[in-house]
C-alpha cells in the first residue's frame, strides 16, 4: 500500500510537469458557461505559473514550515481526543496521526498540481490589488473556490475540487477503520476547504498583522 501511494504521487506530478512543459491545452468542461472570464482582483500584471513555480507550490504546500506546523497542532488535537481510537494517546499515536495528515496533504497537492497543469489552473493565492477591507475578505472566500487560468482570468478550480474530495475518499484505503468511511471523508473534504480559506486569510492579512506588531515594538 505504501509503494502504491507514493507511486500515485510520483505519476501525478510527473504528468503535471510534462503537460505544462508541452503547453497542453485541455479544458475538461469549458468553464465559460459556468464562470465568465472575470477579471482578477489580485496581482497585476498576471504571469501564468511555470513548471518550476508549480513544483515550488507543491513542495511549500506539502512540506513547508507553515503546513508542517499546522500538522503538529492537528496531530496534537487528534491525540488529545484519541481520534481515531486505533492510534491511542501516546507518542506513537501522535506520529501516526501526523504521518496520516501528511500523506493526505501530499496526495491532494499532487492531484491538484497534476490535473491543474493540464488545463492551466493556477493553485497559488495572490493577495489583492488595491482593494478595500471587504474586497480583501471577499477575495479570501472567492479564491477558495476559483483559480486563475493561463490568461489570468478566473475560473472554477476544477483540479482543487477533484483533489480535495479525491484525496479524502482515496485515503479511506489506508486510514484506520473507524474513520475510513464516506461520511468521514465528506467531513474531511469540507474541512479541507475551510482550512484553505483560513490559509488564504493568513496569506492576505498576515503581512499587515506582522507590520502592525513590529511597528508597535519600534
Amino acid at each position: 500500500m505504501e509503494i502504491s501511494r507514493w507511486g500515485i504521487l510520483g505519476l501525478l506530478f510527473a504528468w503535471s510537469l510534462l503537460a505544462e512543459g508541452q503547453g497542453v491545452e485541455m479544458n475538461p468542461v469549458n468553464p465559460a458557461p459556468l464562470a465568465p472570464q472575470a477579471k482578477s482582483t489580485s496581482i497585476k500584471p498576471y504571469h501564468s505559473i511555470t513548471p518550476r513555480q508549480r513544483l515550488s507550490w507543491f513542495l511549500d504546500s506539502t512540506v513547508g514550515p507553515e503546513t508542517l506546523t499546522v500538522g503538529l497542532f492537528s496531530a496534537g488535537i487528534g491525540t488529545g481526543r484519541d481520534a481515531p481510537v486505533e492510534y491511542g494517546t501516546h507518542w506513537e499515536g501522535f506520529g501516526k496521526r501526523y504521518a496520516m495528515r501528511l500523506s493526505g496533504v501530499s496526495t491532494g497537492n499532487a492531484m491538484e498540481a497534476g490535473l491543474g497543469a493540464v488545463w492551466g489552473e493556477d493553485p497559488r493565492y495572490f493577495t489583492t490589488y488595491r482593494q478595500p477591507f471587504m474586497g480583501r475578505i471577499r477575495n479570501v472566500a472567492v479564491m477558495t473556490f476559483l483559480a486563475h487560468n493561463r490568461e489570468g482570468a478566473l475560473m472554477p478550480a476544477y483540479a482543487r475540487y477533484v483533489a480535495t474530495a479525491g484525496n479524502n475518499f482515496l485515503s479511506n484505503s489506508w486510514r484506520a477503520d473507524s474513520e475510513a468511511n464516506d461520511r468521514d471523508a465528506a467531513i474531511r473534504t469540507l474541512y479541507g476547504f475551510v482550512g484553505l480559506m483560513g490559509k488564504n486569510a493568513f496569506t492576505e492579512f498576515g503581512p499587515d498583522i506582522k507590520g502592525l506588531v513590529f511597528h508597535r515594538k519600534d
